[in-house]
């Protein structure tokens, strides 16, 4: 097991909801569980083998606006003897995977009766369907059932199941008593859709007449076991990494096109995953939508499974959201460079290298650009001390990637969704090309790593 994964303890039986005793058969997947699967996966006792996170979600409280939608959340609970069907994109495959369930959020424990999994028709993300033979039953220390505490998460048995590389996976949910709570833990910027039906229909092929609903619910981590050379790249972020502007379904965020680059670049005999931590309005040091980054790191970067890298590319909320006076801009800068050193240092004690990307543009930006140009003189200011105080282990400039060079304080039309803030697929694309690959390549820590 990797020294840096977090997981729950065995949960009591009794904490388990009634009919969690029911113990359910795990059939092997195809070709699954010998080792030499289209992945190259190690065999669960190799040495030196360990768990990677390939693909995550940053939990959330849920906003009443992205609350499961009709008739789905009632007046005191959610998702009553409801299916709740999701798919998501890994990054790096294998043939052994387990995932990860969250209720940081909710209000009640949060009974979870039956969990499969299996591969969407035809590949794609955000489809009802899933293609017929592959679908799995998931467990939980041997059981179909888990009740995971308010403010906790569970973390499945491990799962024999091919999963390719860069490839989509469908997570069937089902609740009989649903979440006694309108306290529910989410990612609302999933990009993807989702699919709810009243009954379990967790064995279903299709959910025929389902409710789609563009959020991800309770799920938030999947992991594959992998050789040791093998790791994972977690990107710390707000809406400019959750992906706001791509495009629904297509997995076009810039993480999704760096993954598509490493797996281009790599040396032989290495995988590495990209892990999205990021959330629209997420900032630094302030709560808004959802927990402040120095508050999350422990939970969404430090416990995450197989890091060695971790990417910032958060503060132009903590800037765009303080008041646009010298005095007020100059505090926002010097309060966002403070995380980065905080950040930094905490990683560091992990033996992660820490990454830091410029911000992007803001001018023209009706919220957060200003007539005396305080916010843009902030986010210069931060921009230099990340390029050139050394404390970072290396630097992305993202900034320069998506400037205009007639007009620096904007961003390209080319890459504008038209909010001169957020970048549609294109703006991503050159962010994604913007990431020197080298530094994801896998190399001995310096000597004195750490001490600063």
């Amino acid at each position: 097991m990797n020294r840096r994964t977090s997981i729950l303890g065995l949960l009591t039986a009794g904490a388990l909801t009634a009919g969690a005793l029911t113990a359910a058969v795990v059939s092997p997947a195809l070709g699954a569980g010998d080792g030499h699967g289209p992945e190259g996966s190690p065999a669960p006792t190799e040495r030196g083998a360990h768990w990677v996170s390939t693909w995550a979600s940053m939990p959330q409280l849920t906003e009443p606006g992205n609350m499961p939608p009709a008739p789905f959340t009632g007046e005191h609970s959610v998702l009553t003897d409801a299916t709740l069907r999701q798919t998501v994109h890994v990054t790096t495959g294998g043939e052994h995977i387990r995932l990860r369930f969250s209720n940081a959020f909710g209000g009640a424990v949060l009974p979870i009766s039956e969990v499969t999994v299996a591969l969407p028709e035809g590949g794609k993300a955000g489809t009802s369907a899933v293609r017929p033979g592959t679908t799995h039953r998931v467990t939980f220390q041997g059981r179909s059932s888990v009740s995971v505490p308010a403010g906790a998460q569970a973390v499945s048995d491990p799962l024999d199941f091919s999963l390719k590389a860069d490839s989509n996976l469908t997570a069937t949910v089902y609740l009989a008593d649903g979440q006694a709570s309108t306290a529910v833990t989410s990612h609302p910027g999933s990009r993807t859709t989702s699919y709810l039906k009243s009954g379990d229909h967790t064995d279903a092929t299709d959910l025929t007449g389902a409710t789609p609903t563009d959020h991800w619910y309770f799920l938030s981590g999947v992991e594959v076991w992998s050789r040791h050379t093998s790791s994972a790249a977690v990107v710390l972020g707000d809406s400019l990494t959750d992906g706001r502007g791509s495009t629904t379904n297509m997995n076009d965020r810039w993480p999704d096109l760096l993954r598509e680059r490493l797996a281009t670049g790599a040396p032989a005999g290495t995988k590495t995953a990209v892990v999205n931590q990021a959330a629209g309005g997420n900032r630094l040091l302030n709560d808004g939508l959802g927990p402040n980054g120095l508050a999350r790191l422990d939970r969404d970067v430090l416990s995450q499974s197989g890091v060695d890298w971790l990417v910032v590319f958060e503060g132009i909320n903590n800037i765009g959201t303080a008041g646009a006076t010298p005095a007020a801009q100059k505090q926002a800068a010097a309060d966002v460079i403070a995380a980065y050193k905080q950040i930094i240092t905490r990683a560091h004690a992990q033996q992660i290298r820490v990454y830091g990307a410029t911000l992007t543009p803001i001018g023209g930006n009706t919220g957060y650009d200003d007539p005396g140009g305080y916010r843009e003189e902030a986010r210069q200011t931060v921009n230099t001390w990340i390029r050139t105080s050394g404390r970072f282990d290396g630097v992305i400039d993202f900034d320069r990637a998506a400037r205009d060079p007639h007009q620096p304080r904007q961003l390209r039309a080319a890459y504008d969704t038209g909010d001169h803030l957020h970048l549609n697929p294109t703006g991503y694309q050159a962010l994604a090309d913007a990431v020197p690959t080298r530094l994801f390549h896998r190399s001995p820590l310096p000597r004195g790593f750490g001490y600063h």
